[in-house]
């Protein structure tokens, strides 16, 4: 399926960044005239993915966070969040609820709540090479499935 637009942006592995990750991939998503509680959803689990890569994937280092997003006719959305950080041993391990490598300050809940906001959610990562989270969401309004 070909994407009929897409778009893609790095920035430093700094916390200020993760507000600008939601509201581009927020405006990116505004194409598809999805609602409020979608974009919401989406902003929420980029968010996540964002973190985990700022806060596990480069640790106490700086580095470069990656975002593409692709749009498709069919009303779906794909945003792909990218590291070249430390990587994660376990991919399984780590998709668990409550478990974490970011001490006591960390609930361990970031792939579960993309999980919970995304249709699906798959996870690539390679240790000293860096992770990618791949984020599907449908964006498709009810109501204008048939236009």
């Amino acid at each position: 399926m070909k994407a009929m637009n897409e778009m893609s942006v790095s920035f430093l592995s700094v916390s200020a960044n993760e507000s600008f990750a939601r509201a581009v991939v927020a405006a990116f998503a505004s194409q598809l005239d999805p609602t409020i509680d979608q974009l919401a959803d989406l902003k929420t689990a980029v968010s996540e993915a964002v973190t985990n890569a700022i806060v596990h994937g480069y640790r106490e280092t700086l580095g470069t966070v990656y975002i593409t997003a692709k749009l498709y006719e069919t009303g779906k959305i794909v945003v792909r969040v990218r590291d070249k950080g430390v990587g994660i041993p376990d991919v399984e391990k780590a998709m668990e609820p409550l478990f974490t490598t970011g001490g006591e300050e960390r609930a361990g809940l970031g792939f579960a709540v993309m999980q919970s906001f995304c249709d699906k959610v798959a996870v690539r990562s390679a240790l000293g090479k860096g992770t990618t989270v791949t984020l599907h969401k449908s964006l498709l309004r009810r109501g204008r499935e048939h236009e």
